[in-house]
């Protein structure tokens, strides 16, 4: 019996990409720069001291980052009781669709198109059909931002006005806020999913539906119901794969969004990152041979490294570490589980977007040996998962475990 269980950290770089210059990102370390912030006391909201996550330390995420960039992150040496790996990225983006694209085994053949900026930033070429086409009063904002800003804002005018807030980032993606209750969550919905089909043919990675409630300034908060609409992946993704298999995938978080809802069996949501772990644990009672659990918690990079709260991205750390003994007991004879990330979001970096960066990648597994890997691609996740699961290699990257193999040293 062979499972397989890949679930990615939203945003939990290790610095060192080799391109990280071309995106103004040299010197970016998501994790390392946390560690630092904790071990110099700059880190003590709402916890305290030094950086404490044994068990990634265990699998060998200190090595990961010295692998990666150099820095020996303070606390985050262990015994060594995992396989641990770090991975570069080869298409040309930070942002979601391209990491996990990526780690699925289909790198992004094409550049995606980003908004300038510009004021506005989202041209009439697309401000006016969505108008048009979803009946609209106007929009507002149309311009470079981030969630809490822009609501704060603009969030009482869209609220008089019916308006809905349209902004864009540093990533290839169009993001429209609105109201759940005066403007209506499936009214949002069908607003996103024509605006989709304006600006994929652009080349526009993702339309992000961001619902938010409240009356005022002070009281706005987003909420849980947030949909992305992405383009399709270009070719058959492991996702695919397994299912041509005769396998299952099991989709926890905003999974089904990014692969546009192609290769997903099953579909679990959760109000936050606890509620998805809590899922996970549910789908790896439930999966069976031959099955994949591909999960992603966003919460690290959504509440704390666009915000660049470093108190509150080292407490979702530990929070999540306090859990890895839950899902490791899990495990069956049989069973892969990897822990890796999709890009960077330093949270002590300038500006509030991703950061280019290579990912920890971080395996156990019964019968698994301990030991280093050092560089590898994004895409060498999905074919070791895919040679784990007995299936057939796709045309990009490599395995770096043999099929039930066993890895020596360190």
């Amino acid at each position: 019996m062979a499972r397989a269980f890949l679930l990615v950290l939203d945003s939990v770089g290790c610095g060192g990409a080799p391109d990280a210059s071309a995106f103004g990102d040299a010197g970016a370390n998501t994790l390392g720069h946390i560690a630092m912030a904790c071990a110099e006391g700059r880190a003590e909201e709402g916890r305290t001291g030094p950086l404490r996550l044994p068990n990634l330390a265990a699998l060998g995420l200190g090595a990961a980052i010295e692998a990666a960039s150099g820095l020996k992150a303070p606390g985050l040496v262990r015994p060594l009781a995992g396989v641990w790996a770090a991975a570069t990225e080869v298409s040309r983006g930070k942002d979601t669709p391209s990491g996990h694209w990526e780690l699925a085994g289909v790198p992004v053949p094409w550049e995606w198109h980003y908004f300038p900026r510009t004021d506005p930033a989202i041209p009439p070429e697309v401000t006016g059909p969505l108008v048009a086409r979803a009946g609209l009063p106007g929009t507002l904002c149309n311009a470079h931002s981030s969630g809490m800003p822009v609501l704060h804002a603009f969030g009482e005018e869209h609220i008089a006005t019916g308006r809905p807030i349209l902004y864009t980032s540093a990533d290839s993606v169009l993001q429209i806020a609105a109201h759940e209750e005066h403007f209506g969550l499936d009214r949002l919905y069908e607003v996103c999913r024509i605006a989709a089909e304006i600006v994929h043919p652009m080349r526009v990675g993702r339309v992000i539906a961001r619902p938010f409630l409240g009356e005022t300034a002070e009281s706005f908060r987003r909420t849980a119901n947030r949909r992305d609409l992405a383009i399709p992946p270009p070719e058959p993704t492991l996702l695919d794969r397994v299912q041509a298999a005769g396998g299952r995938t099991h989709a926890i978080g905003k999974i089904g969004d990014i692969f546009a809802h192609r290769g997903i069996s099953t579909l679990a949501k959760g109000k936050d990152d606890s509620a998805l772990v809590d899922a996970t644990l549910t789908a790896m009672e439930t999966a069976g041979d031959g099955d994949l659990v591909f999960a992603n918690y966003v919460d690290f990079d959504t509440l704390h490294g666009h915000p660049r709260d470093v108190s509150g991205y080292a407490r979702a750390l530990e929070a999540f570490d306090a859990r890895v003994p839950e899902l490791v007991a899990r495990l069956r004879r049989g069973d892969l589980l990897v822990i890796t990330a999709d890009h960077g979001n330093d949270p002590t970096w300038r500006g509030t977007d991703h950061t280019r960066e290579r990912v920890p990648v971080l395996m156990t597994g019964p019968g698994l040996a301990p030991g280093g890997l050092g560089i590898v691609g994004f895409a060498d996740v999905a074919e070791t998962i895919a040679a784990h699961l007995g299936i057939p290699a796709g045309p990009h990257g490599k395995a770096f475990l043999p099929a039930r193999g066993r890895v020596r040293g360190s």
